[in-house]
Order: structure tokens, then sequence, then C-alpha cells
């Protein structure tokens, strides 16, 4: 798309006027930006002859700005913020470089982190750095190229790949499995339920597909992280709906007794979701088409 000359100022004007928004007097911009008075002056009256506005309020040789400009002054503080950490990132991964990845923590660790090593081996050049996260939050306003997400792939302005739908199991200790008589579904409500504050609807959800009525208001305790709520369940606390990946383990060796016979998909699925504008971002790219071959359902997960 090709902007208008008269929508892209200078850098060195827009430089001006954050930095008299940011630090308040024409003085104190000046000696940030090693110029004269008199040189920040001049940038922003050549700012306000280009986009036609009036800017700034003179009194004396006082300088402020107009509450427009103010708020101008906000969205180019951010712009100016976004070129530089595009140019950082640019300088430190100048070929295929690096990938900047937000992950939620349970998936990243147990799904994500064993099959990370083939990727590495088959693209060693890529390197990723990743940070958890437990909400959606602004691709705006942090620097991730892409995130693992949970939900139903409909983040605003960004495309996405899906890796796994969820499946979920009612889950407890054995000890406690061996002291409750649970028959059918219905019985569940007998027990202490655990709630994972990422799915506040899971277990409502899960007893209107076993047609189990409820009044809508399931108490119980409340964890923010499936690694909390996993512990509680082992430790005899309460029922806990699990992703069945997360307890297969627990499962296989008796720890942990599920209460149903199968697990089930109640909806939503883990997601790769990137900006539309990362799209052609190199490494990316190389991540998105290896973890495509790694996301369909027959997929194992490794031993």
């Amino acid at each position: 798309m090709s902007v208008p000359r008269r929508f892209l100022p200078s850098i060195a004007s827009l430089r001006a006027l954050e930095a008299l928004d940011r630090l308040g007097s024409a003085s104190a911009a000046a000696a940030e930006l090693s110029l004269t008075q008199g040189a920040v002056s001049r940038q922003l009256q050549a700012l306000e002859r280009q986009l036609a506005v009036e800017l700034v309020v003179r009194e004396g040789k006082s300088l402020s700005l107009t509450p427009d400009a103010t708020a101008y002054a906000e969205e180019v503080r951010y712009a100016l913020d976004r070129i530089a950490k595009a140019t950082l990132q640019l300088q430190s991964a100048p070929l295929a470089g690096s990938l900047n990845l937000a992950i939620l923590p349970a998936f990243g660790m147990r799904w994500l982190m064993p099959r990370l090593p083939e990727f590495s081996r088959r693209h060693p050049d890529v390197t990723i750095n990743m940070s958890t996260r437990l909400a959606p939050f602004n691709f705006a306003s942090e620097s991730f190229d892409a995130a693992i997400h949970f939900g139903n792939a409909d983040w605003p302005g960004t495309q996405a790949l899906l890796l796994k739908h969820e499946q979920l199991v009612p889950v407890c200790s054995a000890d406690l499995a061996g002291r409750a008589k649970i028959e059918a579904p219905r019985d569940i409500l007998s027990l202490p339920l655990l709630h994972i504050q990422t799915r506040p609807h899971a277990w409502s959800d899960w007893f209107a597909r076993q047609n189990v009525p409820t009044d809508g208001n399931l108490g119980g305790t409340i964890y923010d992280q499936f690694s909390t709520i996993s512990q509680a369940a082992l430790h005899g606390l309460g029922v806990a709906l699990m992703p069945d990946y997360l307890v297969e383990q627990d499962l296989a060796t008796g720890r942990l007794v599920a209460l149903h016979h199968a697990s089930e998909d109640i909806g939503g699925a883990y997601y790769l979701v990137w900006p539309t504008s990362k799209s052609r971002h190199s490494g990316l790219s190389q991540f998105r088409e290896w973890l495509a071959g790694q996301a369909q359902p027959e997929d194992p997960l490794p031993r």
C-alpha cells in the first residue's frame, strides 16, 4: 500500500513531538535529542506545516502540546517503539533469526517441548524464544511473532493453524475414587469439583453433554494453572476435568482414575496464532510449516 507523503512526517519531527510530550519542556527534549531548543522548535514548526494542524502552544519560550497533539504523540510513541523493536530484531537475527513465541505453560511443556528437538535438527538457524502467557493479549502491545493459544481462532487481525482439539476427562485420585460410588456421570456431583480459571464453564458444559441437569452454580475450588489443579486431584482434593494429554501418564500408572469411559471434546482447541502482518516472517514460516505436520489427530505424543 502506497501512503501519501503528507501522512509520513519525518522521524526527526516525530521524535521532537514525542520527547516534548513525555518530558514536558523544550529544554529537556533538546537535551535528550542532542539538539538546541531552537532546533526542536523548528522541527515542530515543520511538522505543523506538513500536517496543517496546530500542535504546539507557545507562551514566550515555553512550548506545550495541544490536547489533540498529546493524543497524537501517544500514537507516535507506540509507532517509534515498534520501529525500534523491529530494527533490533533485524540486527540480532539478520538471516532466519529468532522467533518470539508466547506459549501456554501446560500445553507448551507437555505437547510442544517433546517435539521441538526435531524442529531444531531441521532448522538449526532458527532460535525460538518462548514466554508463557495464560490469557490472550494484544499482539500490537507485545513483541511476539506468534502465540500458542486456546480458544476458537477468533483473535482479531490474525491467522491461525489448528494444532489439537481439547479432549477432557474427569479424573480424581485412586483413593477418592475408591471411597466414592461413581456409577454414572450424575454421581460426580456428589464429589468436590476442581475448576480451572481459564475454562470457567467446562464442568457445566460437560454435565450438559452427559444430560445431567445442574443449577448452573457448581461449587468447588478454582485454580489458575493445570499444573496446580492436577496436583490437587492427585492429593484427593476433588475431581478435575483435565485434557487427556496431560493426565495419560498418571492414568496409566494408576495415580489418577478416570470417572468416565471416554474423553470428550466440549469446544475449544489449541492453535498457533500469528498477526497477519507477520505472515511472511522467515522463522515463523518455517516453524508454521513444520508444526502443520505435527498437528495431525493421529500424531501420538512422543515418549
